[in-house]
């Protein structure tokens, strides 16, 4: 990565390796322009890789374009290397997959939403082979199933799409649709039922309010990252902490451009402040030998307890309120 930041210096251009991927991202007004940076740095790229024994797998490169120009978007490039040379150059793909993102050249994820949405509606058909209304497993088993199976297909890297000023009412409704049947499956009901009630009598919270309670959870998950997390290059003030900020960090935009900006990070930036807790990965009290348990190892018990049989959970109650009234009754203690 060093030697690729000083062979690419005045080039403007970005290298990402993950495992076995990596990714030049350039940015330039002019699509040509971006064209021709993207030739030089593919060419150092090879070069260094040769240098160290590595290969690239030419036939596996993909060319994108981000742009909302309504033409020039599918320019190809002449890589160089075979088999994208002369009459056969690298052609842009209208979709660009990327570790399980699907990217437009808007950035709207369109497809994206589509994809998984899909996904999970089908998933949803074939669980009705596991039962119905009439055999097969119970309503509060088929929840468990939905909730546990295909809540997670549908909300996967929702935050690409779901953040204040979004345009996702299409995905939202799409999301509606596939849960609305889900929920007629869980309960049995017929196709005219009402989404709401069939909801509720499922115990399924509205997908909208569902996707909500999730982003917010990620705003506040992001406090919990250590100093050095890749993510705070793009945060502003404070929460950066010690990292250099990015390219395409807010704190090189003008105020006025910030206003503009609308996606998750910018909408972490705006609220991550009413976080009143502290959290530090790396506090003393979270080193192994340091921890609760480890240094009071006799105060701490655990309990197992078996459900099976037919009198265990009332056995169960009865001797955990037995607990708490003792608890009670002796000074000091917390029931």
């Amino acid at each position: 990565m060093k030697l690729f930041k000083k062979r690419s210096a005045g080039l403007g251009c970005t290298l990402i390796l993950y495992v076995d991927n990596g990714d030049i991202i350039v940015q330039c007004p002019e699509i040509d322009t971006n064209c021709v940076m993207l030739w030089h740095a593919y060419g150092i790229v090879f070069e260094l890789f040769t240098k160290s024994g590595l290969a690239l797998e030419h036939d596996k490169t993909e060319l994108f374009h981000f742009t909302r120009a309504r033409t020039g978007f599918d320019r190809s490039l002449d890589l160089g290397y075979a088999p994208y040379t002369g009459d056969n150059p690298l052609r842009p793909k209208t979709y660009w997959r990327y570790l399980g993102f699907y990217f437009d050249r808007k950035l709207t994820f369109q497809e994206h939403v589509s994809y998984y949405t899909m996904k999970a509606l089908t998933t949803v058909m074939a669980m009705r082979m596991l039962g119905n209304s009439t055999r097969g497993l119970s309503p509060c088993n088929k929840r468990i199933l939905y909730r546990a199976c295909m809540v997670p297909i549908t909300t996967y890297s929702h935050r690409l799409w779901y953040f204040e000023g979004a345009k996702n009412k299409g995905a939202l409704k799409s999301l509606a649709s596939m849960q609305r049947k889900a929920a007629c499956w869980i309960m049995g009901a017929f196709r005219t039922s009402p989404t709401g009630g069939v909801e509720s009598l499922a115990g399924l919270p509205p997908i909208c309010l569902h996707l909500h309670k999730l982003s917010q959870r990620a705003v506040f998950h992001t406090a919990t990252f250590s100093d050095s997390h890749p993510l705070r290059s793009l945060m502003r003030g404070e929460h950066a902490k010690t990292v250099i900020p990015a390219l395409g960090a807010s704190c090189w935009m003008s105020a006025d451009r910030q206003k503009m900006v609308r996606d998750a990070v910018t909408e972490t930036n705006g609220k991550i402040h009413t976080l009143t807790e502290v959290f530090s990965p790396t506090a003393e009290e979270n080193t192994p030998g340091e921890r609760l348990p480890d240094r009071h190892q006799g105060r701490v018990l655990f309990d197992e307890f078996d459900p099976k049989g037919e009198d265990a959970l009332p056995k169960r109650r009865s001797f955990l309120d037995t607990l708490q009234r003792q608890a009670a009754q002796q000074r000091g203690t917390l029931p």
